[in-house]
């Protein structure tokens, strides 16, 4: 990214759904580990919402609809509580390694809404 890009050339709006996969490890399925992930800064910090429908409140992107569904994915909720408090504090890193990549200054406060979601924890 450089600073002298239009806001639109970091939006990266493809169809995330199909960026999913399953890995076969001897017997078991495991999903993969993420890939084609581009951050956006055109979010709203208030509700953001998934390609997908992924709990009782639809599409709704927010650790309480999450958690709603974690038994139909095989999950105990403490389980799913510490994949999104693990998920948390990894992302919690961002700033530190896109500006240890060489992001700008600028940059990465272009792309600070893509990370940091007050929304998440409603």
């Amino acid at each position: 990214m450089t600073s002298d890009c239009p806001q639109e050339c970091f939006a990266h709006l493809d169809d995330h759904p199909r960026n999913h996969a399953l890995i076969a490890r001897n017997l078991d399925w495991a999903l993969s580990p993420a890939y084609d992930l581009t951050p956006s800064p055109v979010v709203s910090l208030d509700r953001r919402d998934l390609a997908l429908v992924c709990g009782d409140q639809g599409r709704f992107a927010n650790a309480k609809n999450i958690l709603s569904q974690h038994a139909r994915f095989l999950l105990p909720k403490d389980e799913a509580e510490k994949i999104i408090a693990d998920t948390r504090q990894q992302v919690g890193r961002w700033y530190d390694i896109v500006r240890a990549c060489g992001v700008s200054e600028n940059d990465a406060e272009t792309i600070r809404g893509a990370f940091i979601y007050p929304g998440f924890s409603y």
